[in-house]
This record gives structure tokens, C-alpha cells and sequence, in this order.
């Protein structure tokens, strides 16, 4: 069992930056695939980064060049920086674990551990 634990979410001005970070418990972190989702109010959750075993990343159209995923193995922690933060970006992200750390996971289904979510707001 895996437990997540997501930090760093907040109200912050279009334009500007947070950094979200997904600390993870247990011994097996390096061999996880992680993820970032988000859901919006009345909207379905949605892909946002991924990072497998070996550092390979994936992002979805919207965030891709504004948002980057990294993780540290020694501190069993997952990030996702936001720049250029814009109000559709408003939304509770979520971080995500893959017991199948080497393909990328873009879909809701392929993950096994969920965190409880922390709210990012980007005010116009």
C-alpha cells in the first residue's frame, strides 16, 4: 500500500507560479510511474503529467511548456511546477501512482494509489 499526500496548492494571480509536491510513503517509489490529474468543478478528472521509473515525462496539450514534472527518488517526492499559471487552470490536482513504472499512463484507470487532492485557484 502506497499513501500520497499532496502539498503546496493555493490562490495565486494569472501569470504566476506554485510548485505542487507529492510526497509518497513506502520503499518502492522508484519503480512507480507517477502522475498529476485535476478536476475541475462539474468536469470529469483529467490527465495532467506523467513520469515514469527512468524519467521520461509526458504532458497533456494544455500544460505542456508552462508545467514540468520531477521527482526526487531519495525523498520519495513527485513535483509539478506551474508557470504561467492561467484561471482554467483553476482546479483540485491530484497525484497519482503506477505500480507499472515504465509505461506511461495517461488515463485515470492505469493508476493504483490516489492522493486526497490540494485546490489550486488562478484569480484573472
Amino acid at each position: 500500500q502506497v499513501q500520497l499526500v499532496e502539498s503546496g496548492g493555493g490562490l495565486v494571480e494569472a501569470g504566476g507560479s506554485l510548485r505542487l509536491s507529492c510526497a509518497a510513503s513506502g520503499r518502492t517509489f522508484s519503480t512507480y510511474g507517477m502522475g498529476w490529474f485535476r478536476q475541475a468543478p462539474g468536469k470529469e478528472r483529467e490527465f495532467v503529467a506523467h513520469i515514469t521509473w527512468i524519467d521520461s515525462v509526458t504532458y497533456s496539450d494544455s500544460v505542456k511548456g508552462r508545467f514540468t514534472i520531477s521527482r526526487d527518488n531519495a525523498k520519495n517526492t513527485v513535483y509539478l511546477q506551474m508557470n504561467s499559471l492561467k484561471p482554467e487552470d483553476t482546479a483540485v490536482y491530484y497525484c497519482a501512482a503506477d505500480r507499472s513504472g515504465w509505461r506511461t499512463s495517461t488515463g485515470v484507470d492505469n493508476y493504483d494509489f490516489w492522493g486526497q487532492g490540494t485546490q489550486v485557484t488562478v484569480s484573472s
